[in-house]
């Protein structure tokens, strides 16, 4: 099988996690596994790439302080013409959507985006894509080319923890003239609410089992106990009960916390999206055939008006509240 490229993304000193995730997957589909880094004083991410690559190949310029997607097509056009992977797996990020059409473009390479699941054939990738708003898995068929394009939605792979010591090449940047006609401008963040959940370790996740907002005080106080933070449903937050920036799934937040605590959320596809990545995920319903039971590691069916208080105060007694 051919290598199997992974561009490593970064933004403002900090590896995004989908880079790790793409690699661990990487590792399981049967190819040489290359990290791809484009940079300004990143050896420090070729040392943490590595371990997770077979090799790293990686470009420190001042070109790539900042992403310009005009430099990275132009850098990683010839990097794939000189190495000639089968595969490359890009992260279905905001940079990702933006650079991995053109680039198969450029290289006439089959591309599907924000795929889900992927199995080899051979050389040939067998992805996975939702479509109708996650309702419908799409078993994709590619052509049979020489080279593969993919762009992959964050924790779709477990990211686990570095097991190799791979080789590291730093390359010369193969761009060579000066790109006027597209520049890096600034960073323009988006307001952060009270609580960044995308950040938090500990998360209660509420649903419309809550039934009414007068309600929401007894899991507040549960999260208040554990340490965590307050997460959303989309029904809670179009009910107006919590604000949007406490939304999980597709179209809230990608959650990754150590522990998600689901109460009262029934794990509609469109919120376990945005939390499946959990490391460990406890769901509280009272129907037995919700589909959060299919993805949570403990579940207990029962009334949550009656487990929540308990579990509470049992939480309390723990820690000598």
């Amino acid at each position: 099988m051919k290598d199997i490229f992974v561009l490593i993304e970064h933004r403002r000193g900090e590896m995004r996690d989908v880079s790790i995730e793409m690699l661990c997957g990487a590792a399981g589909l049967g190819g040489t596994v290359v990290a791809v880094l484009l940079g300004k004083d990143v050896d420090a991410f070729a040392e943490k790439a590595a371990g997770y690559a077979d090799k790293v190949l990686y470009v420190n310029d001042p070109m790539f302080e900042n992403y310009n997607s005009e430099a990275y097509q132009k850098a990683l056009s010839a990097l794939i013409k000189e190495h000639n992977p089968g595969l490359v797996l890009i992260g279905n990020t905001a940079q990702g959507v933006d650079l991995a059409p053109a680039l198969a473009v450029e290289l006439g390479a089959p591309l599907v985006t924000d795929i889900t699941a992927l199995e080899m054939d051979g050389d040939k990738p067998k992805p996975t894509r939702q479509f109708y708003g996650g309702k419908l898995d799409g078993h994709m068929v590619m052509k049979d080319a020489d080279l593969y394009i993919l762009t992959v939605r964050e924790a779709t792979f477990q990211a686990g923890d570095p097991s190799k010591s791979g080789e590291i090449v730093k390359v010369e940047n193969p761009v060579k003239e000066e790109i006027t006609y597209r520049k890096f401008l600034e960073y323009v963040e988006p307001e952060v609410g009270e609580v960044d959940i995308t950040q938090s370790t500990l998360l209660v996740g509420v649903g419309r089992g809550i039934r009414e907002d007068k309600n929401l005080p007894i899991v507040e106080e549960l999260a208040k106990v554990l340490g965590a933070d307050l997460a959303a449903s989309r029904a809670v937050v179009d009910a107006g009960w919590l604000p949007a920036d406490r939304q999980v799934g597709i179209s809230g937040k990608t959650v990754k916390p150590k522990l998600y605590l689901a109460v009262g959320i029934s794990g509609a596809f469109q919120h376990v999206t945005g939390m499946k990545g959990s490391e460990v995920i406890v769901a509280i319903n009272k129907d037995p055939d919700a589909p959060i039971f299919g993805i949570a590691d403990y579940g207990i069916v029962d009334d949550l008006f009656k487990v929540v208080p308990k579990l509470t105060e049992k939480i309390k007694e723990l820690k000598g509240l």
